[in-house]
């Protein structure tokens, strides 16, 4: 599930959510950090999360955050994510429900951080959506074991406890988009899930718009099964190096 072999054009015919969600992020960032006298300045003073701003009625900002970030540490990392673990349900939920299924738990969380956070913070970034993907992964190791096998979902788990614990020793994270979009994800997942199929049982043809069966399935899984030890050991250690990056700088 989280081992991509698609070639970049692949990558892109097979995932335009994802695709196009990481494209915004890039132009965004660049716009407002290289580009502030371009209209740069006014799209981040306008579009960062601002508990003050919300409660004087600008709602849009429960929105706006999501695709907007503070350094480049941080939009690299939220991207990185994306990509990572963004196929597998984009693939399994299909472009509507996935893109819901984001945008949802990324505004669930910044509502989180409206009511519970303080008066007068800011703030920026995807994590409260990523965080509601993994909440989706959560539900489905806990009850959904239909949709994912034991090896990924060791990845998942591992990566999800070191998600948590960084988010309470790296100073200057959204705890509670963390944390809400996590618990929203989890909670929306027996309506996100409603009567999906294993994943994993089709494949994509050559054409992005057929979906096959593939007999091997079971076959390319026991091959795999080594592969995916591998990756959570390497997606691991790269998650630590950009979680390091951030504490850094």
């Amino acid at each position: 599930m989280f081992v991509r072999n698609e070639s970049f054009q692949g990558f892109i015919r097979s995932y335009p959510i994802i695709t196009g969600l990481v494209a915004i992020h890039i132009i965004l960032y660049i716009w407002v950090y290289f580009l502030p006298f371009f209209g740069g300045t006014e799209i981040r003073n306008w579009g960062i999360g601002s508990n003050l701003h919300v409660g004087m009625g600008e709602y849009w900002r429960l929105v706006t955050p999501i695709f907007l970030h503070g350094s480049i540490t941080h939009m690299l990392f939220n991207s990185f994510s994306l990509v990572l673990f963004g196929p597998a349900l984009e693939s399994l939920l299909g472009k509507f429900r996935f893109i819901t299924a984001y945008f949802l738990t990324g505004i669930i969380a910044n509502i989180a951080t409206f009511y519970l956070g303080e008066p007068v913070l800011f703030h920026l970034g995807a994590s409260g959506a990523i965080y509601g993907l993994f909440g989706i992964y959560l539900y489905m190791v806990l009850n959904r074991q239909d949709l994912i096998d034991q090896g990924n979902s060791q990845v998942i788990m591992t990566i999800l406890v070191i998600g948590v614990i960084m988010t309470f020793v790296n100073p200057g994270i959204n705890i509670l988009a963390h944390l809400f979009g996590l618990l929203a994800g989890a909670l929306l997942g027996p309506l996100i899930l409603y009567k999906v199929s294993r994943y994993g049982q089709y494949r994509r043809a050559s054409d992005t718009d057929e979906v096959t069966f593939d007999p091997n399935r079971w076959e390319k899984k026991r091959r795999n099964l080594e592969k995916m030890k591998v990756a959570a050991i390497v997606v691991g250690t790269i998650l630590l190096f950009f979680i390091l990056l951030r504490i850094i700088f």
